[in-house]
């Protein structure tokens, strides 16, 4: 599959160099070099043809990761390796950096040879790897630790190893949504979707078997068809509708796609379980209702109301609104009712940040923008006001219905387990014209 693995850092120089296959020479790291790196103009594709050569790369801050290969691969398996070499890296070290990548080089090889055989990814899951390679280096292990580590990676459970014990079983779940908006001046939604995480935490002992179930729109009209729910009418309402998901590798897809439930067993540790996205019956946090009136050709008023759309016992935090400003302003006049704002002339920008707004407030900001003659005859653009957010609910209305924790052969039930479940809304891109 890939013919060899270069990581470079920003000047070109080659960091960890593998290569496993003798189709690939040394040549291809000069030919990456040249044509991606120290390219005149700026590479967008992340995929580069050169002499039939096929370089797949992903940059981290200012490290580039290059996936090399002369065969015919499939490209959305070699960045999900790429990506996966990525989070296991940063699992073992932290940031990926220029200076931890050479602290760490030979720990890097020696991930890169479990990882990869003959340029096949075998086992990318990073509990399984930490058993194994460590940053100390493996000490002297009993027959049994090194049977345990063989059935690890072998066996069909590779993302966790057996005889985990903990004094106290914990389990967290964090649903995370980011919202994204296209709102036109009149209030029109352009464009609304959700894209959703749900991130978990797992400190549980043995070998348990999870079953997690949210307010999943066919699983809610499957119960009120069945006369499981009382009133069918309003748990429709409380439904919401998955356009698509992905899962980790630990659920089981068979009793998802026949009963909609997603059963696992987790991971050690933090994992995220899943990843959604939905584009019905969004709530938004937020309302931005702009007006903005041109007195002349050197001056502009801009007025811009915020509304909270949600309970009045939650708070937002976090809250930024961004009102662009053209290009020839000389200056700003702001008034405000909450928070702190400010001009900032190096971004073109009106930035107004409130740390805290309650559900079904309002707020406003006035400004008075001056601007210098111009012989340029082309009307402003207005771009987009953005704004940043952080809410205590989910935009897209998901819900944890239950998690349910079963352990056969240890002395604990589902009620001993402790459970939290946090939800967390934030802003993607979230805009409105003006």
């Amino acid at each position: 599959m890939i013919g060899g693995l270069f990581i470079y850092n920003h000047k070109g120089e080659v960091l960890i160099s593998r290569v496993y296959r003798d189709d690939i020479g040394r040549n291809a790291v000069d030919a990456f070099r040249v044509n991606v790196i120290h390219a005149r103009q700026q590479v967008r594709s992340p995929v580069t043809n050169i002499a039939r050569t096929s370089f797949f790369h992903v940059k981290r801050s200012n490290i580039w990761l290059a996936a090399v290969t002369k065969q015919n691969v499939n490209a959305a398996m070699v960045f999900e390796f790429l990506y996966k070499m990525c989070d296991v890296m940063t699992a073992y070290f932290g940031k990926i950096s220029e200076e931890n990548i050479k602290n760490n080089f030979v720990l890097i090889y020696e991930l890169l040879d479990e990882i990869l055989d003959f340029g096949y990814p075998q086992n990318s899951e990073t509990g399984a790897l930490k058993t194994f390679i460590t940053q100390q280096g493996i000490k002297g292990q009993t027959k049994e630790e090194q049977s345990q580590i063989t059935s690890q990676v072998t066996g069909q459970i590779g993302w966790r190893r057996e005889g985990i014990k903990y004094r106290r079983n914990e389990l967290f779940l964090d649903v995370l949504e980011s919202v994204n908006l296209l709102m036109s001046p009149q209030g029109q939604v352009l464009s609304a979707h959700v894209s959703g995480r749900v991130v978990m935490k797992s400190y549980l002992s043995g070998m348990p078997e999870c079953k997690f179930g949210m307010n999943d729109k066919i699983v809610i009209d499957k119960q009120g068809k069945g006369g499981a729910s009382d009133d069918p009418g309003k748990s429709g309402k409380q439904s919401i509708a998955i356009d698509d998901c992905t899962f980790h590798q630990c659920v089981r897809l068979s009793k998802f796609d026949s009963e909609r439930s997603i059963s696992f067993i987790p991971p050690d540790g933090e994992y995220e379980l899943m990843r959604y996205r939905t584009t019905k019956d969004i709530i938004l946090p937020f309302r931005v209702i702009p007006l903005v009136r041109e007195v002349g050709r050197t001056k502009l008023e801009v007025k811009v109301v915020i509304k909270s759309n949600f309970k009045p016992s939650l708070l937002a935090q976090k809250i930024e609104v961004r009102i662009p400003t053209p290009l020839n302003t000389s200056g700003v006049q702001v008034i405000c009712m909450k928070g702190k704002a400010k001009y900032k002339a190096s971004e073109n920008a009106i930035v107004w940040k409130i740390k805290r707004m309650a559900g079904m407030k309002e707020s406003q900001i006035s400004a008075e923008i001056e601007l210098l003659p111009t012989n340029d005859k082309k009307k402003w653009a207005r771009p987009p006001i953005s704004m940043n957010f952080e809410v205590p609910f989910a935009p897209s209305g998901l819900k944890v219905r239950y998690l349910k924790v079963f352990e056969s052969k240890l002395n604990y039930s589902d009620h001993d387990v402790i459970k939290w479940v946090r939800y967390i809304g934030r802003s993607g891109i979230y805009e409105t014209r003006c």
